[in-house]
This record gives structure tokens, C-alpha cells and sequence, in this order.
């Protein structure tokens, strides 16, 4: 079972193996899980997170939150999708988050080298003409993350179903020196 711990190489290489062995990725997943239940002691803790903050961040694997932020299990809630753009679903989560469970801060975080620079909304059209059925979702592909974090900022910022909008802040994360940036809010 590959973890963040291994190299890509090494998580590459037993992934592959497996599955060119006849495993399937789930299988290994679910014997991991098995493993990890063994030792596995409840932690006491409900849903409400520690530190009262709320993570949306994009889906690349090589993003590591927990350790980049240095945060331990029931520290926050993170949300992640792809860009970590803030979209309807992510505002339905931040509002379940902010008035059922707590939180008052929000952090966004996207990144260096994000698939969603590389890909248009033309994406959808060929998925329609590949499907047959136009997805009723935005690709929200963008080519300057800087700004696709500003404009998350405001989507957050502008939202009525949101109670705390004052704790807002904007990073990007280089995938190549582990380091956030800052990113500042339009004016």
C-alpha cells in the first residue's frame, strides 16, 4: 500500500504491480484498511473540527494536506475537488461546515502545475459529443491560478448562506518546494 511516505516511484511502481498481478487498486485499499482497523482506537471526538477551520483544496494527490499544514485528524474539515474552486457544492459544504458544525475560518488552497491550466471548458462539448449528454457542470479550467484564487475568494466572500466571511484567506501551493503562497484579495 503506497502512502505519502514512499516516493512516487515506489507508489507507481507497487500500484502497477498489483494491478498487472490481477489485484485491483480497491482490493489493495481495503486490505490496508483492514490493517489500519487492527490498531485502530476511537478517537473520542464529533465532527466539529479543533481549530474551527474549513479547508477547500484541489484533489491532486500530491498535495498532502495534513502535513503541509502540519494538522492532526479532527483539526478541520477539507473539501477538495478539482482546482479547488469554489463551486455551488463547495459553498453547500462551507455552509454545512459554518452552521451545523462550527468552523469560522476558511483557507483555499490551489497549486502549481494544476491539470485544470492544461484543459478549456471545451472539455464539456466533448464530453456531450463522446456521451451524448452535456455535463450540467462548469469545468472552471483556468490559466492563472493567482487570480482563479481571487475569484474563489469572492465566491466565499459574496455568498448569503455563509455566517463567517471575515476569516477568508487564498494560498497557492508549489508542488515543487512544498511552500504556500499568498494570495490577496481583489480589491
Amino acid at each position: 500500500m503506497s502512502t505519502s511516505a514512499h516516493s512516487p516511484a515506489e507508489s507507481t511502481t507497487s500500484t502497477a504491480t498489483a494491478v498487472r498481478e490481477g489485484g485491483q487498486v480497491t482490493d489493495q485499499l481495503v486490505e490496508a484498511n483492514s490493517t489500519y482497523a487492527k490498531s485502530f482506537r476511537d478517537p473520542g471526538m464529533d465532527a466539529k473540527p479543533v481549530l474551527q477551520v474549513a479547508i477547500v483544496a484541489c484533489m491532486d494527490a500530491r498535495l498532502d494536506l495534513h502535513a503541509a499544514l502540519g494538522l492532526e485528524l479532527g483539526d478541520c474539515h477539507t473539501i477538495r475537488n478539482a482546482g479547488g474552486v469554489v463551486t455551488d457544492d463547495v459553498i453547500r459544504s462551507l455552509t454545512i461546515s459554518q452552521r451545523a458544525l462550527g468552523t469560522r475560518s476558511i483557507v483555499l488552497i490551489h497549486h502549481t502545475g494544476c491539470g485544470l491550466e492544461a484543459i478549456t471548458e471545451e472539455f464539456r462539448q466533448d464530453l456531450e459529443r463522446e456521451v451524448g449528454q452535456r455535463p450540467v457542470w462548469a469545468v472552471e479550467a483556468y490559466t492563472d491560478a493567482d487570480q482563479d484564487v481571487r475569484q474563489s475568494m469572492q465566491r466565499v466572500r459574496t455568498s448569503p448562506f455563509l455566517l463567517h466571511t471575515d476569516d477568508i484567506r487564498g494560498f497557492v501551493f508549489d508542488v515543487t518546494t512544498g511552500l504556500l503562497r499568498e494570495i490577496k484579495p481583489a480589491s
